[in-house]
């Protein structure tokens, strides 16, 4: 670690957003209504795809880090009005999409997923399959949380169709699971791996997390030695975003048990060495994939996407998102459904559906959007390609994002050329930081931005 890049840190770690889209969720707002979603569902897109996403928010007990919209309760019969609330919803969905539209990509994420029984995996899948059209390639997956899953769950998803899932593991030092509530051993992970493997999943994720209570630069290298031992196709190492004004569950978090900015570069730099050095490929934010992932091939083929579900290869499909909190995406609009499960099944109920929030892109939005995600995803930006697709002169749209760059170009966190911006190594701890300066909700709003978890 250089005290450069410490100080670089220092500077440049403020509130901003992950970029899983643009507009951010902060600005979607209530005028946006069940009459908008059913028009962007309604609007004519054959050479779009589908990507369909289901979200279970029940989980066995809470884990003290978790940032998702979960219920924590061993009540399973909840699970029972809810389903039913998906199947309602989907079944609403479907009578405005065009028929002939193909699902390529699924995906359910919670919660936990698997808190579900083998049976509703069956259930919920034969629903979605009862709406929509599923390619018979479909990427299927599903988040799974090592704890309370048995080989009878892993079962059903592959009779279902599943063809990756994704373990949350986050850290294997003791002293930090106990921090977090969530108490998993070396054994149990080694488990659900081999009944994955052995039942034919041809990708496997598992979830990490940097920055947690108690967690050090030491401890965490003997998790990134158990975790490349374990060899899965691709893992996802996600910085703690500590937001207890936002998750009052956070408060359980002790402030003086976090790592401080010097050990969470540490943390990250023992990332990029002990992944980099088992041959695994750094995606972007904060994916790594095996050199022979679709992944790696869609980001040298600058055709890498990102969104609500982080790193993708589907940019042209458009997203429906059932459950409560859910977000969906067409090219031109985001809609957020009701976040409260109650709320949830009751305005599902009367409608069908249960927006709460969206919002409709302008042009300057999806040319913004464009801009944003190829930094994340392409590490560059070349003015005349991309002036090109959008019929604009570069420059001088974004003199605004370029003058903004210029800081951080002193500080070599990227290069500006006279024809591009491109990333440079130094610079990809700073992603969001980049992005940021081609935000323009951020420039308008910056005395009252939304409170976002911090860059580094």
């Amino acid at each position: 670690m250089t005290s450069t890049t410490l100080e670089l840190l220092r500077k440049y770690s403020v509130a901003g957003p992950r970029y899983t889209s643009y507009p951010t969720a902060p600005y979607f707002h209530t005028g946006f209504g069940e009459a908008d979603w059913a028009e962007a569902l309604a609007a004519p897109a054959p050479e779009r795809g589908l990507s369909l996403y289901a979200h279970i928010p029940f989980c066995d007990s809470l884990c003290h880090y978790c940032g998702c919209n979960m219920v924590a309760t061993r009540d399973y019969s909840k699970t029972q009005p809810y389903l039913a609330s998906l199947d309602r919803e989907m079944a609403r969905t479907a009578q405005l999409v065009d028929p002939k539209r193909v699902v390529r990509q699924l995906h359910w994420g919670g919660g936990t997923p698997t808190y579900l029984n083998p049976n509703d995996i069956r259930r919920l899948m034969a629903m979605m399959r009862q709406h929509f059209t599923v390619a018979p390639d479909a990427e299927i997956s599903c988040e799974a949380d090592p704890r309370e899953l048995t080989r009878e769950h892993l079962v059903a998803l592959r009779e279902s169709g599943f063809n990756r899932v994704s373990f949350g593991v986050q850290d294997m030092d003791p002293a930090v699971q106990q921090a977090v509530n969530r108490i998993q051993s070396e054994a149990l992970i080694r488990q659900v791996l081999d009944w994955s493997r052995e039942l034919g999943f041809f990708s496997i994720n598992l979830d990490l997390i940097v920055g947690l209570p108690k967690q050090t630069v030491e401890s965490f290298s003997r998790t990134l030695e158990q975790v490349v031992a374990w060899a899965p196709d691709r893992l996802a190492v996600f910085g703690y975003a500590h937001v207890p004004w936002l998750k009052k569950h956070q408060l359980l978090i002790r402030d003086a048990d976090l790592p401080d900015l010097a050990a969470r570069l540490g943390l990250q730099q023992a990332v990029n060495e002990a992944l980099g050095a088992a041959g695994y490929v750094n995606i972007g934010l904060d994916h790594f994939a095996r050199p022979d992932d679709e992944l790696v091939r869609a980001q040298q083929n600058r055709t890498l996407w990102r969104n609500f579900q982080g790193y993708t290869t589907h940019k042209d499909s458009d997203i429906l998102a059932f459950g409560a909190s859910s977000i969906s995406q067409t090219a031109d609009v985001y809609m957020q459904n009701e976040k409260n499960l109650k709320r949830y099944q009751e305005r599902i109920a009367a409608t069908g559906f249960a927006v709460e929030r969206g919002i409709k892109l302008t042009r300057d939005d999806q040319i913004r959007r464009e801009a944003i995600t190829r930094v994340m995803c392409d590490l560059e930006l070349d003015f005349a390609a991309f002036g090109g697709e959008w019929g604009i002169a570069f420059a001088d749209y974004f003199a605004d994002a370029l003058a903004d760059l210029r800081p951080l170009a002193d500080d070599g966190l990227v290069n500006i050329a006279a024809d591009r911006v491109s990333v440079t190594p130094a610079g990809r701890l700073f992603l969001r930081n980049i992005g940021m300066c081609f935000d323009r909700y951020l420039k308008q709003a910056a005395g009252e931005r939304p409170r976002y978890s911090k860059t580094a």
